[in-house]
């Protein structure tokens, strides 16, 4: 469970945060510095976590098959993930869905994992407790 916690538990969490802020009407409000940027930009950088972290905890996990499928299962993951965000912001006052933002959150997922997986495969095996792929 231990295991579980420290790969999932950050995803879990930072799922959390990505639900919390499509929850809000006006997230300008809580967070000012996003209207500086393109709001396709602020969906890929969100989702660049997700797909890091995703591509961690499946790398993580203790199967080989699944690490063996780390990258292209975590970027799937955060997809639909952001498939789900997209259909909640719909039902949110003042908010709109669009496939764009959904398409942005598939690319950001696919870059985060991607850096992730490069970054990863920097460090020696020996200092990793359960190898990545």
């Amino acid at each position: 469970m231990v295991t579980f916690l420290r790969y999932w538990g950050p995803v879990c969490g930072y799922a959390g945060l990505i639900f919390y802020l499509s929850s809000q009407s006006h997230p300008e409000t809580h967070m000012p510095f996003v209207t500086y940027f393109s709001d396709k930009v602020l969906h890929a950088v969100e989702y660049a976590v997700l797909g890091a972290l995703c591509y961690r905890a499946i790398g993580g996990s203790g199967h080989d098959a699944w690490r063996q499928q780390a990258i292209p299962a975590a970027i799937l993951l955060a997809s639909l993930y952001g498939v789900s965000d997209e259909v909640h912001q719909a039902f949110v006052p003042f908010r709109n869905s669009s496939w764009l933002d959904w398409l942005a959150d598939t690319v950001g997922a696919a870059v985060g994992v991607t850096a992730m997986h490069r970054v990863l495969s920097l460090r020696p095996v020996r200092s990793i407790p359960e190898a990545l792929p």
